[in-house]
């Protein structure tokens, strides 16, 4: 993360994302907004920007109020910042002479100014410029003028800023830490140096780091000892924490600040470390003795080790697999089939992200208010299903991504069989479940059946579905196979290996974009399976029909950048022709059955095709590097038939995927 100290010396940003305020504690409410600039930061491929400032503008606007206690030390924030994932932070020196600009003269040296921002995150009652007079109104009449968008935080999710804030100071001011954790999000935070003190701690066996927090304003917790973990050059240590005037061995006005760190003998004198303050044990007492002080310590020592112990049980675990699910104007089908995706966790912790493509309708209310623990992730615009997949798991960093439509209806614990075999395996890239119909859960489904195949001339065709023949399940594709494509309906891909290979071709759009992505998983040596005793239900055609002329085009279009990306530049000699061939023939099949649009759909694909021939061609040099660099052996071909699926389903009449020979 990029710190910057001087509005002088600021750099040129790209595509800023900024946001601006005090941002004291870097609470819940505060990563609400943290959040969605980092969200559309990784959208434009841009830079995300906090400007904050110090010191806190109520020390200087109303210095003679000693009520001001802060959450967070400067130190303390840029920490946070960067643990969100921030990337430049612009810390301002707030003075009363920053305070009196006017608000234009705000908006227009300051903020476009120094930062030519793309994209201006605010909640909605910002105000800013001498007496608060600027507001989003004021900024609004910018936006077209100095191209920036202002994306505006609703007044039901800013709410929770206005109040936990407050919250927060009186349950750490009460010693219910627990209570300020909740708000926060994370343990109430102590940072400082390791000061000397008078070694009392070593003579009555209980060591004592003496912390001197960095900061005057530093709100602190009550008097009393607490359970607590110290992170000393980023290891985690437990220890218990006094704080308080030590009344049984001094008289002394000062409060200090003692940490006894368990298991734990190293000089740390000088050095800065950070404490968590987990649970408050007891008040401070002033005892008869020091021989019954030390005995409390000790009971002290037992009770923290004991509570440290079940809180890191209770601790969640790291996320191994995440459900994201791509949305556009999808409510009523969030509505059906959003219920059944917590249904689909087992053993394995799973987290659950709606990626929504900019909907028109109330997609992220929906999920929202009836599924508040339900990630999300708005994007500014329709990406289609290849980009939003992209842009929508930038920040997503579990080992496995599971990328499912938003209209199939998951079985009980289907992921499991298919997490144990990649964990298994780590020659297996990617897997999908069966994927049968939800019309006639009887049969196959038309979008991926029990397994993808590709065919000599580059047709994409399905373990139970040949073109428009779908097969009845009969158990007779029940066993686990490797097959060249998995089903962008549903399917489970190493996180890693995703975005190191580019993730989805984002000109793809929509269609085939998958087989594309499996394609170079295979290119790099890695293994493609079905494993149809996992089964989930797909609804089918809920976004856009299977016979819609926008399909037919993205489905011709996609299938000629497919092959020329992926097949030898040889090879490509002979097959496109070939292909434009049995593409015009397609085309006359669609004007005899009275479908003049995929005619003309056919045509325009062409004409696509040609049109972005140097792109792909260029898409398909940096592909082979990122194909390099990931490469763990040969090109895996499994999966490939090397017959002609056309002359089997047309002049031979083979229907079904068991009468092929492989």
């Amino acid at each position: 993360m990029n710190i910057y100290n001087d509005i002088q010396q600021l750099p040129p940003f790209d595509k800023a994302v900024i946001t601006i305020g005090s941002f004291d504690g870097i609470h819940s409410g505060h990563r609400k907004i943290l959040h969605r600039v980092r969200e559309l930061a990784n959208e434009i491929n841009g830079e995300s920007v906090v400007i904050t400032f110090d010191p806190h503008p109520r020390s200087v606007l109303d210095p003679s109020s000693n009520a001001l206690s802060v959450l967070t030390t400067l130190n303390e924030k840029l920490d946070l910042l960067k643990k969100v994932g921030i990337q430049n932070v612009v810390v301002v020196p707030f003075t009363f002479e920053f305070s009196q600009q006017a608000p234009r003269e705000y908006i227009e040296k300051f903020i476009i100014g120094n930062f030519n921002p793309a994209y201006i995150v605010i909640g909605y009652d910002h105000r800013f410029g001498l007496n608060r007079n600027g507001d989003i109104t004021l900024l609004r009449e910018y936006e077209k003028q100095s191209n920036f968008q202002i994306v505006e935080i609703l007044r039901q999710d800013i709410e929770d800023i206005a109040i936990s804030s407050t919250r927060i100071r009186k349950a750490v001011f009460a010693g219910e830490m627990e209570e300020a954790a909740a708000y926060l999000g994370y343990p109430y935070l102590l940072t400082g140096r390791v000061v000397h003190g008078d070694q009392l701690g070593s003579k009555i066996g209980y060591p004592t780091a003496n912390l001197q927090i960095d900061s005057k304003d530093k709100l602190i917790p009550k008097e009393g000892i607490y359970a607590v973990e110290i992170d000393i050059d980023d290891m985690i240590f437990g220890g218990m924490m006094y704080i308080g005037k030590r009344p049984t061995v001094s008289d002394q006005v000062i409060e200090n600040i003692e940490i006894n760190v368990f298991d734990f003998d190293q000089n740390i004198y000088d050095r800065n470390i950070q404490v968590s303050v987990i649970h408050y044990l007891r008040g401070d007492h002033k005892f008869p003795s020091v021989e019954s002080m030390v005995r409390q310590i000790q009971q002290d020592e037992k009770d923290a080790r004991s509570f440290l112990s079940t809180y890191k049980q209770k601790l969640p675990e790291p996320i191994d697999v995440t459900i994201a699910i791509l949305n556009y104007n999808g409510v009523e089908l969030l509505e059906s089939y959003l219920p059944m995706m917590g249904y689909s966790s087992s053993k394995y912790n799973v987290d659950i992200v709606v990626i929504d493509n900019h909907s028109e309708d109330l997609s992220i209310d929906f999920v929202r208010e009836w599924y508040p623990e339900i990630k999300t992730v708005e994007l500014s615009k329709n990406y289609g299903f290849a980009e939003g997949y992209n842009k929508g798991l930038k920040d997503i960093d579990s080992e496995y991504i599971v990328i499912i439509n938003s209209d199939v209806q998951v079985t009980e614990n289907w992921l499991d069989s298919i997490i144990d075999a990649m964990n298994a395996d780590k020659t297996i890239g990617a897997i999908q479940p069966g994927i049968k119909s939800m019309e006639d859960k009887s049969r196959f489904e038309y979008a991926g059946a029990a397994g993808g195949f590709m065919d000599a001339l580059g047709y994409p065709f399905c373990r139970g579905r040949i073109f428009d023949t779908i097969e009845k399940d009969e158990g007779q594709y029940k066993d686990a196979l490797e097959v060249f494509w998995a089903s962008g309906a549903a399917m489970v891909v190493r996180n890693k290996l995703f975005k190191e290979i580019g993730g989805f071709d984002g000109a793809f759009f929509a269609h085939q974009e998958e087989i594309d992505l499996c394609w170079k998983i295979k290119m790099a040596g890695y293994s493609i399976l079905c494993m149809p005793q996992s089964t989930v239900y797909h609804e089918g055609g809920s976004t856009l029909e299977y016979n819609n002329p926008r399909k037919d085009f993205l489905n011709f279009r996609n299938n000629l950048y497919l092959l020329t990306k992926n097949m030898q530049l040889t090879s490509l000699l002979w097959l496109i022709p070939i292909r434009l061939v049995l593409d015009g023939i397609a085309g006359i099949k669609f004007l005899v059955e009275g479908k003049p649009k995929s005619t003309l759909a056919i045509i325009r694909a062409h004409m696509s095709f040609y049109v972005h021939l140097p792109l792909v061609l260029e898409r398909r040099n940096k592909e082979y590097q990122w194909i390099k660099h990931v490469k763990i052996d040969k090109p895996n071909f499994n999966g490939k038939y090397y017959g002609s699926i056309v002359y089997k389903y047309f002049v031979e009449g083979k229907k079904k995927f068991s009468q092929l020979k492989f």
